[in-house]
């Protein structure tokens, strides 16, 4: 996304940014070379936005910068919803994610963000194979999450009977990508990628002023609940690197641990005919 950006001779920023903000546009871009957060380009059934999460393309410590890329492509993902649907759907998958990916701090935050900013934005997430070690950890994050977004949360395993027919009930198998069951086997492109966030980018222009409060102007719709103030974001550090919480721990004693992007994984099932392995 900062290739080909334009610049301006006389202080190198692109034109119509701050230099700050042109900062914060570029750690976007950094964040998003790996594929670890995207925009799917394909809907589920009910027409709503999908983002995929890849907790194992990890490629950034700063926490700052995973939050404000999670709000990019939460703000995006908003951005493209049909008139009547208003809420989103997450695709976890786990492939390649080991423990040095976990970060109670980067889930506390998220979980804030999502909880604080985007109320009720998140129809489910769907937590593709995760691994045997996540349990543990998922016991410690879900006192984080209130009781509306908890139950949204699901488990699915690609070994589990009911799978095929969860996620042939939520998506078009043929669009859906292999690594969810799917027949598309084309894989995330950051270059296609990189295409569609420009042409997001020029229709939600004010996302970038709102890292400046002094130069934002009214957020335009649609918009979280409270419009965020990236700059703001409340951390003691902006890496993991002082996060000392253990995963087998309480939350009470939790601080801040060491690595882990946001999560996917939520499915609603109606008439309870869907059913998955949930971790309790």
């Amino acid at each position: 996304m900062s290739a080909g950006l334009k610049k301006s001779s006389s202080n190198g920023c692109e034109k119509s940014l701050t230099c700050e903000e042109q900062l914060a546009k570029e750690e976007v871009a950094h964040e998003a070379e790996t594929g670890k957060i995207y925009r799917s380009n394909y809907i589920d059934k009910h027409g709503r936005t999908v983002l995929v999460m890849r907790p194992g393309c990890q490629n950034s410590k700063s926490t700052k910068g995973q939050i404000r890329y999670l709000v990019y492509c939460m703000e995006n993902a908003i951005l493209n919803l049909p008139s009547d649907q208003e809420q989103m759907v997450w695709l976890i998958d786990f492939n390649g994610f080991n423990m040095s990916h976990i970060s109670v701090k980067l889930t506390r935050e998220t979980a804030h963000v999502l909880q604080d900013h985007y109320p009720e934005r998140l129809g489910m997430a769907i937590l593709y194979n995760a691994p045997k070690f996540f349990e543990p950890f998922w016991t410690v994050v879900k006192p984080f999450l209130e009781p509306r977004t908890r139950n949204k949360v699901k488990f699915v395993y690609s070994d589990d009977l009911n799978t095929k027919k969860i996620m042939e009930d939520l998506f078009d198998i043929e669009k859906l990508e292999s690594a969810f069951g799917g027949n598309d086997d084309s894989g995330f492109n950051i270059v296609k990628y990189a295409e569609r966030m420009r042409e997001d980018d020029k229709r939600i222009p004010e996302f970038w002023k709102r890292v400046n409060p002094q130069s934002a102007s009214p957020p335009p719709q649609p918009v979280p609940t409270s419009p965020i103030d990236l700059n703001s974001i409340n951390l003691s550090s902006d890496s993991d690197a002082s996060d000392n919480g253990k995963v087998g721990s309480s939350p009470n004693h939790v601080s801040d641990s060491e690595g882990l992007p946001p999560n996917k994984r939520v499915l609603v099932t109606e008439g309870g005919e869907n059913s998955s392995r949930e971790i309790h």
